[in-house]
């Protein structure tokens, strides 16, 4: 197995020029039409079946010739996210108001890489590898691919990703068993009441004060409604009203997120939606307003499977010569890999890329975001090490 790790560094300069290139041409969700593409044709030339899948999906299957197996699926995410990129990186993006700020750049030239080596090792596995590069993350593609039948014909018996996080230092990995991203549930909420001029409010029912209540109220649900040592998140990203200083607005429309980690999603996910409303309502109801609300269901809680952990900590113990880089990590981020780990058996292994000097120590999303690439060689042989653990004759 030594020779993974020199296989894996010959191909480094490859790895990394491949990250650039994605970083270079960045695509919006079920746009990422020239990524695709490219990848399409990276997994052909190595003698893959290619299909594409929901717009923009590719599925590159690499037939083992140890024997019938298993099918384990590695899952890669392509698209970037709508922010100016602010970094003086030589690469960086030439896509005006696009840019990878999330890491997938790095997990698509990680998962090709993993591809070339492991098509380059089929003689050892017993059984498929299905390499997915799913589109649309950042809005829960991974369900569309789903539904599209991408777990099935081969019937997929497991399922490993990884993400590059900056939230860990370089050399560290997070990999824990059990839930480790939480559930997020997205929300519209509009408050409406009647507008009026600010000289003389009491002929109004003014819905900014009523938003502003709202938020302060919702927020003691996390520690005087559910244990406060099960993590709860309410969030407003989104308030918008009114177009003038002086007048009372008719309504305010408000979004934003709910996160949770709860073992038990499936019991606590309707009573917290339930509070959540039900605090709402009788906020407006004292201030006498009406209003709307709707919840977009975005991603459940991702949950690594306990199995699954043991064997990619098997393949980190050779990676990196040791387990003492090995974190507990869990996170109320969220993941639509979530969706693949609620159906099969499944790892998500967190590489940690913050390094001060390189300047990749930004968090996830900010305009100035980079990755260490000397870590990307660790991600592949991971990746390449676990697969064929789960897939040896």
């Amino acid at each position: 197995m030594e020779k993974i790790k020199d296989e894996i560094a010959s191909l480094e300069d490859e790895l990394i020029a491949l990250r650039r290139d994605f970083h270079k041409y960045p695509e919006l969700g079920y746009q990422e039409f020239r990524t695709s593409g490219m990848i399409a044709e990276y997994l052909s030339s190595l003698g893959l079946e290619v299909t594409r899948l929901e717009k923009t999906g590719v599925v590159g299957l690499l037939k083992g010739e140890g024997g019938a197996g298993k099918t384990l699926l590695l899952r890669a995410d392509m698209d970037a996210l709508p922010i100016e990129e602010q970094t003086d990186l030589t690469f960086k993006s030439e896509i005006p108001g696009v840019m990878h700020a999330c890491g997938h750049d790095g997990h698509c030239a990680i998962q090709l890489i993993v591809a070339k080596v492991l098509a380059n090792h089929k003689d050892e596995i017993k059984g498929c590898v299905k390499f997915v590069f799913q589109p649309n993350e950042e809005e829960a593609g991974a369900l569309d691919m789903i539904q599209a039948g991408v777990l099935e014909n081969p019937k997929v018996d497991a399922a490993l990703a990884l993400h590059l996080w900056s939230a860990i230092p370089s050399g560290k990995i997070g990999l824990s068993d059990g839930p480790v991203l939480g559930t997020t549930e997205e929300f519209e909420l509009k408050i409406i009441g009647k507008s009026g001029h600010t000289s003389a409010p009491h002929t109004a029912l003014d819905p900014i004060l009523g938003a502003a209540k709202v938020i302060d109220a919702v927020q003691s649900l996390a520690t005087r409604e559910f244990d406060p040592l099960l993590p709860i998140v309410i969030m407003f990203g989104k308030i918008h009203s009114g177009s003038v200083r002086n007048a009372i607005p008719d309504f305010v429309e408000l979004g934003g997120t709910i996160r949770f980690l709860f073992n038990n999603e499936s019991v606590a996910k309707p009573m917290i939606l339930e509070s959540f409303e039900r605090v709402i309502k009788g906020t407006c109801a004292a201030l006498n307003l009406d209003y709307e609300l709707n919840f977009i269901p975005s991603n459940p809680s991702l949950v690594n499977d306990p199995a699954m952990v043991a064997l990619v900590k098997s393949a980190a113990a050779d990676t990196y010569s040791s387990l003492g880089n090995v974190e507990v990590f869990r996170s109320l981020a969220g993941e639509d890999f979530a969706e693949f780990s609620q159906r099969v058996p499944s790892v998500m292994t967190f590489v940690g890329i913050n390094n001060p000097q390189t300047k990749s120590n930004y968090p996830h999303h900010n305009s100035s975001f980079d990755i260490d690439e000397a870590m990307l060689k660790y991600g592949a042989e991971l990746q390449v090490r676990s697969a064929l653990r789960f897939l040896s004759v």
